[in-house]
């Protein structure tokens, strides 16, 4: 699985921080490794110099093997929680997503039982 971070003019983006999405995702995803092809991430400050209240955004967006892109988005008032929370809401899309294939791939191969009198 590839992870790619993109930041925007109003964010540093340095190693440190790479390394930290590098190990949120990861660890969010790992379970999902064996679908995933590549992960980007993209953080922005909206508000720049400005203060405010959820001003930092993250999306995710995951290209998972014989489906359309997953993305998600996240408002934190911090890098770290917007992170966390993409994350979050990315397993939750997956489940959902691969969940739902693995159940009909479940009820196609499962054969049909009749009950005995």
């Amino acid at each position: 699985m590839q992870i790619h971070l993109n930041t925007d003019h109003n964010l540093k983006g340095g190693e440190s921080l790479e390394s930290s999405v590098r190990a949120t995702v990861e660890d969010a995803l790992s379970r999902f490794s064996a679908h995933i092809t590549r992960v980007e991430v993209h953080l922005a400050d909206e508000n720049a110099a400005k203060s405010g209240g959820a001003d930092k955004r993250c999306v995710m967006e995951a290209r998972v093997e014989g489906h359309a892109p997953v993305a998600v988005t996240e408002h934190a008032s911090t890098v770290g929680q917007a992170i966390d929370g993409a994350a979050e809401r990315l397993v939750h899309r997956l489940d959902h997503i691969l969940g739902r294939q693995r159940d009909q791939r479940v009820r196609a191969v499962a054969p049909v039982v009749d009950e005995l009198p």
